[in-house]
């Protein structure tokens, strides 16, 4: 986009902030949650925008004067002091321009939502069991070091003190817009503690990062809906107590068939069950709308289908490599101790990068 275009757009944009401060000036909105929210958040985006956009206009004008008076200058050392302020101008502008550009980009409605996150061992055994266990405590910490709030809503553990299955919700801000990258294959490669031989295995984890669904988005008809309660039990068969508290909820039309048995409550693990139906739902309603989209989809790096291989974590070359973004970072016990911004933040400027050149086509 051409700075004139930029321009236009913004004055579009400032019409538009116009309309979101009339509709949250009436009283009336305010008994709209989501609508509220959904405003609030799209007003502040532009006071943001705008605030961007005017420093950016400030630098170019100040760009300009220090040029010509660069042009007019006989003395040499303030000549050398204009110059020194024009190539911080260009840095700030250019830095400006692209933080303008950014915000410019039609936000993911699903940015600012909570989560649900299934992580599963796939293929490997007990050693894809305590892979999953790391990961799912490289995401604690990472949601930790956030400030997120991190629940467990379904956690079997292996024998060997792995994971067989972990389902917990993540909410804070801008949940989803960190933890949309994660969702795929993760493989991972490594010597596992019980090789006597020293021989590198190879596992792979499935991970499903899905957006938590507000109830207005997804209907769920009672009479769509089998329930059955069974009597929760922990590794081997021991008993977690002795009243039918685990619940399983079937979801009739679409097959999907969601289980709870954390808590002790029969009324909790129902709740729980209908968190994860919903988002599970919610995934299965934006998938079939993105097949629709196919021509756009494949222009895409990376799809986020759970069944795409995204990531390689190679431990003797102490190396995870995103092969969506082809984005590769050497410091893997630093990023299983949740420090997953040395990676996510490098994948975001790819992606932004990606919808900027679309944007400017």
């Amino acid at each position: 986009m051409t700075p004139q275009e930029i321009e236009n757009h913004i004055a579009q944009l400032r019409e538009r902030a116009k309309e979101v401060e009339t509709k949250l000036s009436d009283p009336a909105v305010y008994a709209k949650q989501n609508e509220c929210r959904s405003l609030s958040r799209e007003l502040n985006k532009l006071k943001k925008l705008f605030d961007k956009f005017d420093l950016w206009m400030d630098a170019i004008t100040q760009l300009e004067e220090n040029r010509a008076m660069l042009a007019e200058e006989v003395d040499e050392e303030f000549k050398a002091v204009i110059t020194s302020d024009i190539e911080i101008l260009k840095n700030d502008a250019e830095s400006l321009e692209t933080s303008i550009m950014t915000l410019l980009i039609p936000p993911d409605p699903n940015d600012e939502k909570n989560i649900i996150v299934e992580i599963k061992p796939a293929a490997g055994g007990d050693e894809a069991a305590l892979f999953a266990g790391d990961l799912y405590r490289a995401y604690t910490h990472y949601a930790e070091k956030k400030g997120w709030k991190k629940e467990i809503l379904d956690l079997t553990e292996s024998a060997l003190g792995g994971i067989k299955e972990a389902v917990f919700s993540i909410s804070g801000e801008e949940v989803f817009s960190k933890m949309k990258y994660e969702s795929g294959v993760h493989r991972v490669q490594r010597i596992p503690s019980t090789e006597s031989g020293g021989r590198i295995h190879t596992s792979t984890i499935t991970v499903s990062v899905m957006p938590e669904a507000e109830d207005v988005e997804i209907e769920v008809r009672q009479e769509d809906l089998r329930v059955d309660v069974y009597r929760a039990s922990g590794p081997g068969g021991q008993c977690v107590n002795t009243t039918d508290s685990a619940v399983r909820i079937t979801h009739i039309p679409t097959g999907i068939v969601v289980t709870s048995q954390q808590e002790k409550s029969q009324h909790r693990n129902k709740e729980i069950a209908m968190r994860v139906l919903r988002a599970r739902l919610f995934e299965q309603k934006q998938q079939e709308e993105a097949a629709k989209q196919a021509a756009s989809k494949r222009a895409q790096v990376g799809t986020g289908d759970r069944s795409e291989r995204i990531r390689t974590y190679n431990f003797p070359q102490n190396r995870v490599t995103d092969h969506r973004y082809n984005v590769s970072v050497h410091n893997l016990p630093r990023l299983l101790e949740g420090d997953l911004d040395m990676l996510v933040d490098d994948i975001i400027v790819i992606e932004c990068a990606n919808k900027l050149n679309g944007l400017s086509k």
